[in-house]
C-alpha cells in the first residue's frame, strides 16, 4: 500500500546573508538546543516559493492575496477578461467583493520578509477582513452564480417572501446606526442570501474551482464563515534554522553623496548597520498527498505528486529575496534526503546539539552525516516502514538509496503510485 506522507528533508549552506527579518530589522532567530539558530520563517519560505518563476511556469498562477476589496474587484476583472470565453459584467465582480465583505476570513499567514498577516478593518466595512487568498477559477464560480441569481425570476413562494421583508422594512423605525433601507436595498439583501444559499449547495464545486489554486491546495484557507471553502492544508512546512549555534556579524555601511563630494566635503551622506551571518539551514516539510490530492478537487494520487515533484525542486532551490542585492546568497541545497512514511516525521532532533565544524573547518560534511544518522537510528528505534531516497553533492556513506540529482530525485516521486 502506497504511503501517505511525503517528509522532505533539506540542507542548504547560505553565504553571508540576512534572508529572513523581525520588527527591529534584525535577522530572525531561535533558541533551540540552548543555543542561538539564525531562522527563516516558514511564511517567508513558502511566499518565495509561490511567487518564483519556476512555480508559476509549472504549478501555475497562485491565489491573490488582500485585504484592499476594491483593489481586488479590479485585479479580478483584469484576470478574468483575459479569458476570451468571458462575458460577465463588471457588476457581478463587484457583488462578489461585496458578498465576501461581510465575511471575516483569513490564511495560514505568510509573509513577505517578515511582515505577519493580521485582521484590520476596511473601508468597505465596519467589520474586521484579513489578508486572504483568492483563487481566480473560485471567484469565477461566484460572480457566475451571483448573476445566475439575480438574472433569474422569483418563485411565487420568494416573491411572497420579499414583499414580506420590503412591508418590514418600512414599518420599522429606523435609527441613527441602521436606517431605512429601500425597496431596491432590501431587494439586494434577499438576493445576496440566495446567492449564499446556493453556493453552500455548490461547495464540492467550490472546492473544486478553488484547487485552481494550487498554493491554497498546499497551504489550506481559514474561513469563519460559511460561504468562502474552508481548507485544511496538506503542506505543513517548518522555520528553517542553522544546524549550529551562530553569532551573527554587523556590517556597518554608508552611502556617499557624491555632490557633496564634488563640493570638497567628507563624510558620507548615510550610514547605518545590518545584521547578517553565515550557515547551513535545516529545511523540513511534510506534504499529505491524500490530503492533497481532496483539495486539489479529488484528484488521482499521479497528480498530486506531479504537484509534489516540482515542490520538492522549489524547496531545495528558492531563497527569499531579503538583502539580496546586497548579499546574494543564492545557494541551492547540498543535501536532500525524501521519504514515504505512514506519518510526519521531522529530523530537526539531529541537530539539537549544535554542529561542529569538521577539521577543515565547514559544517556541510557534519550535518549531513547527523542528519542520516539520526534518520537511521529513529528507522530502526521505532521499526519505520520507509521508502527513501537521497541526493547529496557530498561524499555520504548512507543506507537509503542514492540518485545523481534532482531530476532522478522527481522521478522517483513520480513512481510511488
Amino acid at each position: 500500500m502506497s504511503k501517505n506522507f511525503l517528509n522532505m528533508h533539506v540542507l542548504i549552506s547560505h553565504s553571508p546573508s540576512c534572508l529572513n527579518r523581525d520588527d527591529m530589522n534584525m535577522q530572525k532567530s531561535a533558541i533551540f538546543g540552548g543555543k542561538r539558530r539564525v531562522r527563516v520563517s516558514s511564511q517567508s519560505l513558502k511566499r518565495a516559493i509561490r511567487t518564483s518563476d519556476y512555480y508559476c511556469e509549472n504549478l501555475g498562477k497562485s491565489s491573490i492575496r488582500t485585504r484592499e476589496l476594491t483593489l481586488l474587484a479590479e485585479k479580478m476583472h483584469q484576470e478574468l477578461t483575459k479569458d476570451p470565453l468571458f462575458d460577465l459584467d463588471r457588476k457581478w465582480i463587484e457583488l462578489g467583493v461585496q458578498i465576501f465583505a461581510k465575511n471575516k476570513i483569513g490564511d495560514d499567514g505568510e509573509e513577505d520578509d517578515s511582515d505577519e498577516g493580521e485582521e484590520v478593518s476596511t473601508d468597505d466595512s465596519n467589520k474586521k477582513i484579513a489578508v486572504a487568498p483568492w483563487s481566480i477559477p473560485e471567484f469565477k464560480l461566484i460572480c457566475e452564480t451571483a448573476q445566475e441569481v439575480f438574472e433569474s425570476p422569483l418563485s411565487e413562494k420568494e416573491n411572497e417572501s420579499l414583499k414580506k421583508a420590503i412591508d418590514k422594512e418600512r414599518s420599522r423605525k429606523p435609527t441613527k446606526k441602521k436606517p431605512k433601507l429601500t425597496g431596491d436595498q432590501v431587494r439586494e439583501g434577499f438576493l445576496t442570501k440566495k446567492v449564499k444559499k446556493q453556493l453552500e449547495a455548490r461547495a464540492s464545486n467550490l472546492r473544486a474551482a478553488c484547487g485552481g489554486a494550487v498554493d491554497i491546495a498546499l497551504s489550506g484557507r481559514m474561513a469563519t464563515s460559511g460561504l468562502m471553502t474552508n481548507v485544511d492544508g496538506a503542506l505543513a512546512v517548518a522555520h528553517a534554522i542553522t544546524t549550529h549555534s551562530v553569532d551573527a556579524d554587523i556590517d556597518w555601511f554608508t552611502a556617499v553623496d557624491d555632490l557633496i563630494v564634488d563640493e570638497g566635503e567628507v563624510g558620507a551622506g548615510h550610514l547605518n548597520t545590518q545584521e547578517f551571518s553565515s550557515g547551513v539551514f535545516y529545511r523540513y516539510a511534510s506534504l499529505n498527498i491524500g490530503q492533497l490530492q481532496k483539495n486539489l478537487g479529488d484528484c488521482s494520487r499521479q497528480k498530486a505528486l506531479e504537484v509534489a515533484r516540482h515542490f520538492i525542486h522549489l524547496f531545495a532551490t528558492v531563497v527569499p529575496s531579503a538583502k539580496q542585492q546586497t548579499f546574494a546568497a543564492h545557494n541551492l541545497a547540498d543535501t536532500v534526503l525524501l521519504s514515504f512514511a505512514d506519518q510526519p516525521l521531522s529530523l530537526a532532533n539531529a541537530f539539537e546539539t549544535p554542529i561542529k565544524a569538521d577539521p577543515s573547518g565547514g559544517f556541510r560534511q557534519p550535518s549531513s552525516e547527523a542528519l542520516l544518522n539520526h534518520h537511521k537510528q529513529l528507522v530502526q528505534a521505532y521499526g519505520l516502514e520507509e521508502e527513501g531516497r537521497l541526493f547529496t553533492l557530498l561524499n555520504l556513506d548512507s543506507e537509503v538509496e542514492t540518485v545523481a540529482g534532482m531530476v532522478e530525485l522527481g522521478e522517483w516521486v513520480l513512481a510511488q503510485e
